[in-house]
């Protein structure tokens, strides 16, 4: 009888001390695991909820496209003075890049859900909720830069829906969406195409190669009548065929923000 107390006082303790062990390598683990969440980096949620500043904490955004000065601009490429000029202007640039960010990531989110059959009004709402969101929006540091603009077909720019506005989006028409963020007052403007019948593709890549062409000859000390007279030029070198009939595209010659 004691021989059998002996061993089931031995086992008890053999088995206290296994739990202890298990115990102890629990809560290593588990210490592990907060610090490996602590470390990783946030990504974005979808749809977006996290502001772009909390993606980016320490402030070091990645480098967006780079389009190369063309025809007699490359020189501001190889030239130290105009090398110097653009550094001057780094800080203004690194200020606009969270407003970059958040303005890339709602554009991308919108693009995922607009579809005809869509009020102006529901798509503009939806649109700037998630922009205050990214932006992380705070009295006159950070918010929208101005209403958004859904223009559609003959209408050009500058169209916004009022409360009520009834306007439906349909497959037929061609709608320019465009929206702004700003940071500290520095704005970042942008807009893009809405079109679903694939009669419209030679307009949308008329506008865009005019968009790309004017981005090249854009920078510091760059002459606006010169970037006008390349967007124009590049804008009037399309033809769009509608219903067995070629029109030339035509840039607008009145337009203007009053």
């Amino acid at each position: 009888m004691e021989l059998v107390k002996g061993t089931a006082k031995q086992a008890k303790k053999v088995v206290r001390q296994l739990l202890k062990r298990k115990k102890i390598l629990t809560t290593k683990m588990k210490k592990k695991k907060k610090k490996k969440k602590n470390n990783a980096k946030p990504t974005q949620t979808d749809p977006p909820t996290i502001p772009i500043g909390e993606l980016f904490p320490d402030g070091n955004f990645p480098e967006g496209e780079i389009c190369e000065y063309r025809d007699d601009n490359l020189w501001r490429m190889t030239s130290q003075e105009m090398k110097m000029k653009d550094y001057a202007f780094e800080e203004a640039f690194e200020g606009g890049s969270p407003g970059c960010r958040a303005h890339r990531t709602v554009r991308k989110y919108v693009q995922s859900w607009i579809k005809p059959g869509m009020k102006m009004i529901d798509i503009c709402e939806k649109l700037e909720d998630c922009s205050r969101r990214m932006i992380k929006e705070n009295g006159l540091e950070a918010g929208l830069a101005f209403p958004t603009g859904c223009s559609i077909n003959h209408c050009a720019a500058h169209y916004t829906p009022n409360p009520g506005d009834k306007t439906v989006l349909m497959y037929d028409d061609v709608c320019k969406i465009d929206f702004g963020t700003h940071i500290n007052g520095r704005i970042i403007d942008c807009a893009w195409t809405v079109h679903f019948n694939p009669k419209f593709d030679p307009l949308v890549n008329a506008a865009k190669a005019a968009t790309n062409m004017g981005i090249k000859m854009a920078g510091i000390d760059a002459r606006l009548n010169e970037i006008g007279e390349a967007i124009q030029e590049v804008m009037e070198s399309y033809e769009v065929e509608l219903d067995g009939k070629t029109y030339q595209v035509k840039s607008i010659r009145n337009l203007k923000r009053t």
